[in-house]
């Protein structure tokens, strides 16, 4: 019986190829994002869809890392009448039957009996390494003869592309053309990472997973005692840590080394949790750790000028402090790159193509870029028939970008090509006419703190850019001399924006060569890195 109903997959992650097909599909019927899941549940529609369909699978990307597993068992059961199940890309599958549903609900209970003593023991750990002296930059010594170590502690997984993917790959990629060849001791592979560098992945474990923020807290633990199992014995010049949420790792094996601590801060969490989501539940555990790695580091390192001076109002030394944009590999973007497969087989052939490509954050502002989109062929109703959009990525606004488009009347004019790997996004770029960056700002009034790492591959690529005159994008652009540059939030300015440059590709191509020769001077992730060491040896004396 339950082979005549429809079959459901519900993807915990984004599991979409190039053409936004969901690879290894199957046979499956429907396939949809766990986001649409909690949807249904929140407009009650799961009700009718209870026990409907004959097979339900929840496919991500490890079965071990199940964010709430009892809750997500409860779900798959509930919704198949027949078959469930939870898959994953390493093809392992594990049938939810009443056994497993009870081991999931004791592991809940047991690790609700237990959270109050780790939460007890970060704080002790906590106490512990503010007591121990506050780092004053002198103590540690640096030797650049020696490997440095690179931390990778996010839990976050499965990441393809984006800018923390080019971030982490461009400043391991050239370490050791300042120091030693480094260590890479990370939760993840991660993609354009140079295949010759020594590379550990530390799992988890699923400890704590069906709660929010505990499973970060529990991974110090975890992370601190593997490093120190696969470092023991080796000397190392320095540790590097791409902050993440909660985690004290980097400080503690550089103070049980007596070596410096150089800490990557890209915007806190309690600030991002609080204004992009909902505010965290140990929110203040959480901003304690996060003032305790930042006030201990030899060197933090942020990507733009307003993080600095919000880390100084926190009482961050300014001495310590480096402040050094995102960059880019100008082998890897630029002008010589083929686009010609990617218009070929997305249909761009012979067309002016606007490009975009991100992860569709709330302050990225493609939803703005589409309708903007869609003003501009209503301005210029003749440019239908060759001009297209092209929107590289996918993320949380996809939804009003794909809403703001049918109300325009422009779907079909516009391309959307869901996630693409890191390595395939030069190609991508290539394919486009001119590419636009419009960042919007930050809703609360604040500045904007990021630096976003599309601008300096558009700018690496030699196209034309159009860019939200906005903090640090303004700053690294000039206005007619390297981009056209827009007032930020603006729909009125960003369709002359884009209009001026397709009117205009002479124009398009001066601003994207000047572009290009500002991104070989300054922004390569050579240079970035170059930066950090050099702030580093100023810092310990060296």
């Amino acid at each position: 019986m339950s082979s005549s109903r429809p079959k459901l997959r519900i993807l915990r992650s984004s599991f979409f190829g190039p053409d936004g097909a969901v690879e290894g599909m199957g046979g499956t019927d429907e396939s949809v994002p766990f986001q649409a899941v909690k949807d249904w549940i929140a407009d009650k529609s799961i009700l009718r869809r209870l026990l409907s369909y004959g097979e339900v699978e929840l496919y991500t990307y490890r079965i071990e890392y199940i964010p709430k597993p009892f809750m997500a068992a409860v779900l798959v059961r509930i919704l198949s009448r027949g078959n469930c199940f939870f898959s994953d890309e390493t093809g392992n599958r594990l049938d939810i039957t009443l056994r497993v549903l009870a081991k999931f609900f004791l592991q809940f209970i047991r690790d609700l009996v237990r959270t109050p003593f780790l939460l007890r023991r970060l704080n002790r750990e906590c106490g512990r390494l503010e007591n121990e002296g506050r780092t004053t930059g002198s103590g540690p010594k640096l030797d650049l003869s020696l490997p440095p170590v690179y931390l990778r502690t996010d839990l976050w997984f499965g990441v393809k592309s984006g800018g923390s993917v080019g971030h982490i790959a461009g400043v391991l990629n050239h370490l050791d053309r300042f120091a030693g060849k480094p260590v890479f001791l990370t939760t993840d592979k991660i993609p354009t990472v140079r295949e010759d560098l020594e590379t550990h992945v530390i799992v988890p474990g699923g400890d704590f997973c069906g709660f929010s923020e505990l499973p970060t807290f529990h991974f110090n633990e975890v992370f601190t005692a593997e490093a120190e199992r696969l470092l023991a014995g080796r000397p190392l010049s320095f540790v590097y840590q791409r902050f993440s949420l909660n985690n004290l790792s980097g400080l503690v094996l550089a103070r049980r080394r007596i070596i410096p601590f150089v800490v990557e801060f890209n915007g806190s969490e309690v600030w991002i949790s609080r204004n992009w989501g909902s505010a965290l539940k140990h929110e203040a555990l959480a901003l304690r750790i996060e003032d305790l790695v930042l006030r201990s580091a030899q060197v933090v390192v942020v990507v733009s000028r307003p993080m600095k001076d919000d880390l100084v109002k926190r009482g961050i030394p300014e001495g310590r402090i480096l402040v050094n944009p995102n960059g880019v590999d100008p082998d890897k973007y630029s002008p010589s790159v083929d686009g010609s497969g990617v218009r070929r087989r997305l249909g761009l052939e012979g067309k002016r193509v606007i490009g975009f490509i991100g992860t569709f954050g709330r302050w990225h502002g493609a939803e703005l870029l589409a309708e903007a989109f869609g003003r501009l062929l209503a301005k210029k109703p003749e440019w239908k028939n060759d001009v297209r959009l092209l929107m590289i990525g996918d993320g949380l606004t996809l939804p009003e970008v794909k809403i703001s488009l049918d109300k325009n009347g422009v779907r079909d004019l516009a391309v959307l090509t869901g996630l693409v790997p890191q390595a395939q996004g030069p190609a991508h770029l290539a394919a486009c006419d001119i590419l636009v960056n419009p960042t919007v700002p930050n809703a609360d009034g604040t500045p904007f703190f990021g630096s976003p790492t599309k601008l300096f591959e558009y700018m690496a690529m030699g196209k034309g850019i159009v860019a939200s005159d906005l903090d640090q994008i303004g700053e690294v652009l000039a206005h007619d001399k390297t981009a056209w540059l827009v007032k930020p939030g603006d729909l009125d300015s960003l369709v002359a924006g884009l209009e001026r440059l397709l009117w205009d590709p002479a124009a398009a191509q001066r601003l994207g060569q000047a572009a290009r020769e500002e991104a070989l001077a300054k922004y390569t992730w050579k240079s970035h890195t170059g930066r950090i060491l050099e702030k580093l040896q100023t810092v310990t004396g060296l």
